[in-house]
């Protein structure tokens, strides 16, 4: 998905400022990786980002490896200390009001540590999603994965098997750590179930920290989404590679 070079098949989204505005050149490419920067900030003021890919998949494995680097930039939510996401299942950046702050999406969460806490990595939020795990139906925004702590500035790698509207595992540096069902908006006129999400956007965010990816990549599952058989030998060849970031 990234060529390493430029941000040519990508679009750009930050909240109060209309798609396409790379507000203060926050996404750039230097160095072989894509870069989120604020050296152009005063503040944050809450101008959340997202980089959407320019084609939306339904089936398929994404790995993203990235790295977190230097400082939070001022008036960044604490919460947003070593905090990205890979947003999957997103709607359309052209769909997005200028205000708004994340695109309604299962996010996946990039989190590093500080050193002496504790803090699961590739967990869960919903930004106008809601999602289901052993049959019933989880409204609570943000729910923490089983992943070790990842301090420091280390290249970690975040994979997400996804499968249409029946599964999302993630997995942090080769190691399954949360696993769900039915990705769904969130319901409307008193439903308990909202439309299932069956494909989207995938986006990458920029949240107050800095931080560096230097791989997107993306095996298509679509092809063989649809034939049982086909769908679990592509997922155990490709799941039988433990796939970790060199440092």
């Amino acid at each position: 998905m990234y060529n390493g070079k430029d941000l040519s098949n990508w679009k750009i989204k930050i909240r109060n400022h209309e798609l396409g505005e790379n507000f203060a050149n926050t996404f750039r490419v230097e160095e072989g990786n894509i870069q989120v920067r604020y050296d152009g900030y005063d503040n944050y003021d809450e101008q959340f980002g997202h980089l959407f890919y320019e084609k939306p998949f339904s089936s398929y494995l994404i790995g993203v490896e990235y790295r977190f680097v230097g400082d939070q930039v001022k008036g960044g939510p604490g919460w947003a200390y070593r905090n990205s996401g890979i947003m999957i299942h997103g709607q359309e950046p052209e769909e997005m009001t200028v205000d708004q702050d994340f695109p309604n999406s299962i996010e996946v969460q990039l989190l590093g540590g500080n050193g002496k806490s504790e803090r699961s990595n590739a967990n869960l939020c919903t930004p106008g999603t809601q999602y289901e795990k052993d049959g019933k139906v989880i409204k609570q925004h943000c729910t923490n994965s089983n992943s070790k702590t990842f301090h420091g500035d280390q290249w970690v790698r975040v994979e997400v098997l996804v499968l249409n509207d029946s599964l999302i595992i993630h997995y942090a540096n080769g190691e399954e750590v949360m696993r769900y069902n039915k990705p769904q908006l969130d319901p409307v006129d008193g439903n308990e179930r909202g439309t299932f999400l069956t494909g989207g956007t995938i986006s990458l965010q920029s949240e107050s920290h800095p931080i560096d990816f230097r791989k997107v990549e993306i095996v298509n599952l679509e092809k063989v989404a649809d034939d049982p058989k086909k769908l679990q030998q592509a997922i155990d060849k490709l799941m039988a590679e433990k796939r970790m970031p060199q440092q």
